[in-house]
């Protein structure tokens, strides 16, 4: 019987073969027929075989065997018969994807099968000979007959196992999630054409429009698969009997709107067949798995309190390790975040007489990067603690209804973690013995914290709940009283968060709040004052505001500690004084950016997997205001010793140091006072030399920067004459930015008109002499010029070169002197260190005298008139402009100097203690002098050389380097 049947199929496909325009989709009906012929043969019963469209060799398998409800037999891959070398398909990528996410799948060309298991080959027959039928044009005859009916047998009997443990639940979601992303998702947004393709862009472009400015295809496409996927683990912990896709939609909360559009478009329309064959696929393992039993397992057995956010690290570990790597993004760890609960706790108490802490009713608790929800989460768990040890178990669900679904509120701006938060407080109340009604949620809320504009209606299918959402959070932020804000926001360097309300929020005194952009009642004056744009910085001016707003409260939040020290941030800190009474700064430092080190010289980690130093800071307004009081105290060590005393250590003052911040800075830090009232007395270099700026910014150094004139010359010749692209592919000049692109570059050349005359040395690191070519217009040739300063230095000129501030070297040392121009990289290149030029000369505005005729003009000293006049009334001479550079050199160079005001050197522009020994001054500016020549060059003492090449060989390129100590000795090549 098998046999005829097998026959009967190898007619049918030569049949089709010899047709003459046969495709490998031309076979698949017979394929089909064999299949089910084959299941009838075996006495399988409820087989239906659903035959997938493939857009791209993405996606899914060919077909799907399952029996048309629920269960999912397994997958079949096909290839076009003339593929002869199935063991060439069995190593590609395709196949591997198919076989690590579904475990029951068969490769054919339709006449060799082979089947795997958990991507292992277990079984293969061969039936027929595919050459026999396309050289002979007649069916060949069947073999392996019994090795056939093994195979169909095994992959028929597949019955997805039940997981039993959350690790592999976790494992086995995440390989089918990636599959989702990857081969379905992704490739659904590059279509147009069907309802459901327009549907998924329709979300992409109003989550993109309304929430995510930044946000890209492959993004979304990550978004909307762990949606998909949580939301689905969401509606299986709902569920008792059956679960399937269409059934998902009923087991969201009615009050989750917006993932009720995700399923409602999931579980009840019709999405791409591609995307129905995976969301079916992950419902079926979720079917199979006693969801709640393993995580209420999971959390007795020791993952602590908040088992989903391990389940989730498990999750991302194989979904996708580099985002594992980010996991600040989603996680802070459990001991940071139980310090700063604890501490609120216990503020409440003693500061606001709640006695029952965060289970007062009176408590308004927001988390405005509620993330997963760890913060909210680690509140409930204290204080349902502290309201059933003080009153019993009896009144909890009314507790909880009337408090915690009522007065704890969070924000969220992903979908997924906002999908993973609504599962964990879900899992949690669980664990409270309390289930959610069909009416009731918590509230968090899927929206933009910075942003207070509230989405209008919208008419998109999939995101129409979008609106009421944004309604929602809209009361919290503007209307609802908090006392209490907490949490870990975003570190972004420099934020896509820039909207009006986010500028009027920084830069004006806004309902109390002193703005961020001034200081003592004067601007700031910062010329580039960026990193006030930082996200984190946003979220603390935030909870300023609202804590101003309600009139007390706490804020407790783990941050970037950049704004305890950083001179940019003096402002900000002198406003946080005036809305608080009490700051409490906990610095956990682990700034692997500065190099940061235990006092003893010992490792110091971050709590985090970030380079970028964290601190804790508690910031408590009373009821009654008072004089702002600061507190500080250091954690250094590794991570685990950070870990342990966080976990140990409830909240006390008296770990605590008390600081005084005095103006100008207002550090939120331990300095020494005295040292910091002598040491402001002296003026800053940039008040000495008042014409000043960063080096150029070429923006492509590779085009901009070459070894000779002759190479610069050539480069300018060729380049100008070029096609955009053909220039952008020859210099390797990569994509443009808003302030220099290929087009502009082409035009300053153009404008400015070809001259030899324009190419000048340039000073490109220390003691790195090129060569570049020069028009002094911004966002041309170079990106920024800089021709305010550097103009001044295309004469015969001289002066100092350093950075501002200091973060990525221990100590303070990037101080060098220049007589050319310099590239904004001269003595450090990391960002936050660019290289601050000094001239010492000024020659005549260039719109007065041609920028490029090196005739001689008169020059003026660029030093401030009343350092002359302090000078000439103290020594009783006026000193020359190069006596006072050189002095200054001198003191910069000073070991004493440098070790006495080490952290000051490290956030702002050193300031300069002129002596009132007029010897004492001459002679610390011959020393000046000569350290200027030797890092010039030009110094009598470098005639002789300081090494000597011995030995024969070709001393002009050196390709290796051993230094061996033992004989002083450096040998090359």
């Amino acid at each position: 019987m098998l046999k005829q049947l097998l026959e009967q199929y190898l007619k049918n496909l030569t049949n089709t073969f010899q047709r003459g325009d046969a495709r490998e989709e031309s076979y698949y009906a017979n394929l089909d027929e064999l299949i089910k012929k084959t299941a009838a043969f075996l006495k399988v019963k409820n087989i239906d075989v659903t035959i997938l469209p493939k857009k791209t060799e993405a996606g899914n398998p060919d077909f799907r065997i399952w029996d048309g409800k629920n269960h999912i037999t397994g997958y079949i891959e096909a290839k076009d018969p003339s593929t002869a070398n199935l063991d060439y398909i069995e190593g590609t990528e395709q196949l591997k994807r198919y076989c690590d996410t579904f475990p029951n799948v068969i490769l054919t060309n339709f006449y060799e099968f082979r089947l795997y298991r958990g991507g292992q080959r277990i079984a293969q027959a061969m039936i027929g000979r595919p050459i026999i039928a396309r050289q002979l044009h007649t069916p060949p005859p069947v073999e392996n007959c019994d090795q056939f009916k093994d195979l169909f047998e095994t992959f028929f009997s597949f019955s997805l196992p039940k997981v039993k443990s959350a690790r592999s639940l976790a494992i086995e979601l995440a390989k089918r999630t990636r599959f989702l992303c990857d081969e379905v998702i992704a490739v659904e947004i590059e279509e147009d054409g069907t309802k459901g393709q327009k549907q998924i862009i329709g979300v992409f472009e109003a989550f993109k429009k309304y929430l995510i400015g930044t946000l890209t295809e492959r993004q979304f496409a990550d978004l909307y698969a762990q949606t998909i996927t949580y939301g689905l683990f969401a509606a299986r912990t709902r569920a008792n009997g059956d679960f399937n896709r269409r059934l998902a939609f009923d087991y969201i909360p009615n009050t989750i709107g917006i993932l009720r559009d995700v399923f409602r478009f999931i579980s009840l329309e019709e999405p791409p067949k591609s995307l129905q064959i995976i969301v079916e696929d992950i419902a079926e393992l979720l079917h199979v798995t006693d969801v709640k039993k393993i995580l209420h397992e999971y959390y007795s057995t020791g993952k602590g309190k908040d088992p989903i956010i391990h389940f989730y690290e498990t999750f991302l570990s194989t979904y996708d390790p580099e985002i594992r790597e980010r996991r600040g993004v989603y996680y802070t760890p459990e001991a940071v975040v139980g310090y700063i609960v604890r501490s609120i706790h216990s503020i409440l108490k003693t500061h606001f007489g709640l006695s029952d802490g965060l289970a007062s009713p009176e408590v308004k608790l927001l988390d405005p990067a509620g993330g997963t929800l760890t913060f909210p989460a680690a509140a409930i768990h204290l204080a349902a603690k502290e309201f059933t040890t003080k009153y019993g178990e009896g009144g909890l669900h009314h507790w909880i209804k009337n408090h915690i679904l009522q007065d704890f509120y969070a924000f969220e701006l992903m979908m997924a973690p906002y999908a993973i938060g609504h599962l964990k407080i879900g899992f949690i109340l669980d664990e409270l013995s309390y289930s959610l009604a069909d009416d009731e949620r918590f509230k968090l809320y899927l929206t933009n914290t910075l942003e207070m504009e509230e989405i209008k209606q919208i008419s998109i299918p999939g995101v129409s709940s979008l609106s009421e959402e944004s309604h929602l959070a809209g009361e919290v932020k503007k209307e609802q009283p908090i006392l209490v804000i907490l949490g870990n926001p975003p570190y972004s360097g420099i934020s896509s968060n820039v909207n009006e309300w986010t500028e009027k929020l920084l830069k004006e005194d806004i309902d109390g709040c002193q703005s961020y952009y001034k200081v003592d009642d004067e601007p700031l004056g910062e010329k580039n004052p960026k990193w006030l744009q930082d996200d984190y910085v946003k979220f603390l001016r935030f909870a300023q505001w609202k804590i101003q707003k309600s009139g007390f409260g706490i804020v407790g939040m783990i941050t970037n500690h950049g704004y305890l020290d950083n001179p940019t941030f003096r402002g900000m800190r002198q406003s946080l004084m005036k809305t608080f009474d009490e700051i409490y700064i906990l610095d956990l430092h682990g700034n692997s950016l500065k190099r940061e080190t235990t006092p003893e010289g010992g490792k110091d980690e971050n709590v985090f997997d970030i380079r970028q130093g964290v601190a804790i800071a508690l910031f408590v307004r009373n009821k009654e205001q008072k004089n702002s009081k600061i507190y500080h105290a250091d954690l250094y060590g590794l991570r685990q010793e950070k870990y342990d005393w966080l976990d140990k250590n409830e909240f006390l003052k008296e770990n605590y140091l008390p600081v005084k911040p005095q103006a100008p800075y207002y550090f939120l830090g331990k300095h020494d006072t005295e040292t910091i009232k002598k040491y402001l007395d002296w003026k800053k270099v940039n008040e000495i030399f008042p014409i000043n700026s960063v080096g150029i910014v070429t923006a492509r150094d590779k085009l901009t920067i070459k070894w000779s004139k002759y190479e610069m010359w050539n480069t300018v010749l060729n380049f100008i004459k070029m096609e955009p692209e053909m220039a952008r592919q020859a210099y390797d000049l990569g994509r443009d930015v808003r302030d220099w692109k290929v087009v502009f570059a082409q035009e300053d050349l153009k404008k400015t008109g070809m001259d030899r005359n324009k190419i000048f040395q340039i000073l490109y690191r220390p003691f790195d002499l090129r060569f570049t070519y020069y028009t002094g217009r911004s966002r041309g040739f170079h990106c920024m010029p800089r021709p305010k300063v550097m103009r001044h230095m295309l004469e015969e000129n001289i002066g100092l070169t350093l950075g501002r501030q200091v973060k990525a070297s221990r100590e303070w040392r990037h101080c060098l002197i220049s007589n050319k121009i310099i590239e904004s990289s001269f003595v450090s290149n990391k960002t936050s260190e660019i290289t601050y030029l000094f001239p010492l000369y000024l020659y005549p505005d260039e719109k007065n005298k041609d920028l490029f005729n090196h005739t001689q003009t008169k020059k003026e000293p660029n030093i401030s008139s009343f350092i002359f006049e302090k000078l000439n009334e103290c020594y009783g001479k006026k000193p020359t402009s190069e006596e006072i550079l050189y002095y200054i050199y001198g003191i910069f160079y000073s070991n004493t100097f440098r070790e006495t005001y080490a952290e000051f050197l490290k956030i702002d522009f050193p300031r300069v203690p002129f002596t009132s020994d007029y010897d004492l001054f001459i002679e610390m500016g011959k020393l000046g002098k000569e350290l200027a020549a030797l890092h010039l060059l030009k110094s009598p003492e470098l005639d002789s050389p300081a090494a000597k090449y011995q030995g024969s060989g070709d001393n002009d390129r050196i390709e290796k380097v051993i230094y061996k100590e033992d004989e002083q000795r450096i040998y090359i090549n």
